[in-house]
């Protein structure tokens, strides 16, 4: 297993040969011979290493539209990658078969940098995204292929939970060019219960995504009788307005899976009241993603012209021109 095993960066040394992780807002102290939460990043004689380095779990090349990014480089591609591992143990999580994998069972491909850059200008990707899990347990990773991106004139987009710690950050904001972070929900409750995790973590990396001009997306997960009332869905649209009306908010629909396959799906219902209540908190842009709606389509803020029409992850309709709106021609807020 030696073998697999890269240096970390993003760590402290403690006394005992204990080790303090700083890649996350957990900040592990791990015991020689022991992972952090995420069981991806171990203590080895005092010194910290991550077994996941260039060994993706999950490879395709996505829409765009998929990670979600409405408003960056819409219709176009992006090489996303994901290793094992996460810092979240979400108990609604759809990809727990490669987020709850842990210790000396984290598996993946061999996948250099150079590789991953090649498949992704073979494919036509416009971008990187890293994403499927939490891409703070594979940093060094994503470090390595985002600066070499920017070589190669590709994008990088990282899909996140948010929960970053401000030095990982920092490294962040030279590389990456947008973000998708879940906003999971409003209450810490639900994320010390739910997620195992912390909410101000998050909030706190929604601003600074949006201060350091990364292009930023918030989605939330809308699950019944967790985190849907009025009033939590009220909170969260003014959160995202009060750090700005331009940023897009997804609200998509639960389906039942991993440990709460007893939750029934989102009602439509649920959704669209969601959706409003983002819109009467001023939201420019609120989208109910992962269903079939009119409420996908991006209309300008100030005239009200249909400018981009989506049917499932494919653009039917697309007249944003230079970033403006060819009827009003203000400016569109994204990267187009």
């Amino acid at each position: 297993m030696m073998n697999h095993f890269h240096k970390a960066i993003l760590w402290e040394p403690l006394s005992g040969n204990a080790v303090r992780c700083n890649a996350c807002a957990h900040r592990c102290e791990i015991s020689d011979g022991r992972f952090g939460v995420c069981g991806t990043r171990k203590n080895i004689g005092g010194k910290f290493f991550t077994n996941v380095y260039e060994r993706p779990i999950a490879e395709h090349a996505d829409p765009i539209e998929k990670k979600p990014l409405f408003h960056f480089l819409p219709g176009s591609k992006a090489m996303s990658i994901g290793t094992a591992g996460c810092n979240f143990k979400c108990s609604f999580c759809q990809n727990y078969d490669i987020s709850q994998m842990r210790g000396n069972d984290t598996k993946g491909e061999d996948l250099s940098v150079s590789r991953l850059l090649d498949t992704a200008e073979t494919y036509g990707c416009s971008s990187i995204a890293y994403t499927y899990n939490e891409p703070v347990v594979f940093i060094e990773y994503v470090l390595d292929a985002a600066k070499e991106a920017h070589k190669r004139g590709l994008k990088n987009v990282y899909i996140s939970n948010g929960y970053e710690t401000e030095e990982t950050f920092k490294l962040l904001s030279d590389t990456i060019d947008a973000m998708n972070i879940d906003l999971k929900a409003y209450t810490e409750k639900f994320y010390r219960t739910l997620c195992k995790g912390r909410l101000e973590p998050v909030l706190e990396n929604i601003r600074r995504a949006y201060e350091t001009g990364i292009w930023v997306e918030v989605t939330t997960l809308l699950i019944p009788g967790e985190n849907d009332s009025e009033e939590e869905m009220r909170d969260i649209a003014s959160f995202i307005a009060s750090v700005s009306k331009d940023i897009p908010w997804h609200i998509s629909r639960f389906f039942p899976t991993y440990k709460m396959r007893n939750v029934p799906p989102t009602p439509l219902t649920k959704l669209e009241r969601a959706r409003e209540t983002g819109i009467e908190e001023g939201l420019h842009f609120v989208y109910t993603g992962n269903v079939p709606h009119e409420s996908n389509t991006t209309f300008c803020p100030q005239c009200g012209d249909k400018l981009i029409v989506r049917s499932a992850y494919t653009l039917s309709m697309m007249r944003v021109e230079n970033g403006r709106c060819p009827h009003c021609r203000s400016k569109i807020p994204g990267v187009f």
